[in-house]
């Protein structure tokens, strides 16, 4: 994909992810409020160096330092079930909106020293998803760390995760507007170079107790 392509998809991102932002802003999320809500998350996300067993065995991402509109967005994704995940389907369905805005806020509180993804990527294949993540830019920065609140960071999410949403995008199950057209045309390599590059940068932080 050329550069200039990159900037106008990114361009038309920025006006379609409005709308969500602006749906997502729209309640106060009470981080507070959340810790009595939380206890549906531990069961995966508080379980140091946790994995999915089905159907795709991956290590759970990482929340921690995450934008909390991106997880608001990508909660109601769930919900709705433009997100494809049994068991975060379920868990969401059962979240209102107050529900969901309060424990983005949550994770996206909590604080930590920057930590590089679980990857065992070569030091080529991560310099070779450096040179080919320009295209991801425009959202995702230089370093990994959004350019907007409604996009996630990248910097420090763990390798298998990061490939396995990359898939999903690519192949639709994950529907969004803007990394649907972004993967399409990438294959299994270049998605597994792109994972190993962000999954070293340092970053987001694990919230396992």
């Amino acid at each position: 994909m050329s550069h200039r392509s990159a900037a106008a998809i990114a361009a038309i991102a920025v006006a379609l992810s409005s709308l969500a932002v602006a749906q997502a802003q729209e309640l106060k999320g009470d981080a507070a409020a959340a810790k009595k809500k939380i206890a549906r998350c531990e069961g995966c996300h508080g379980i140091p160096g946790y994995r999915t067993a089905y159907p795709v065995v991956y290590r759970v991402p990482k929340l921690g330092g995450q934008n909390a509109d991106y997880l608001e967005i990508a909660l109601q994704g769930y919900r709705s079930g433009s997100r494809p995940h049994p068991t975060m389907q379920a868990q969401a369905s059962a979240l209102a909106d107050q529900d969901i805005a309060d424990i983005a806020a949550y994770f996206a509180s909590l604080e930590g020293e920057p930590e590089t993804g679980v990857s065992d990527a070569s030091l080529e294949t991560v310099r070779a998803g450096q040179q080919k993540s320009v295209a991801c830019v425009p959202c995702h920065g230089n370093d990994g760390v959004a350019e907007g609140p409604q996009w996630p960071n990248l910097a420090g999410q763990h390798a298998s995760y990061l490939r396995h949403a990359l898939e999903q995008y690519k192949s639709g199950l994950r529907a969004d507007l803007l990394m649907g057209p972004m993967t399409s045309a990438l294959d299994d390599e270049v998605l597994a170079e792109l994972a190993a590059f962000y999954a070293e940068l340092p970053g987001l932080h694990g919230t396992e107790r």
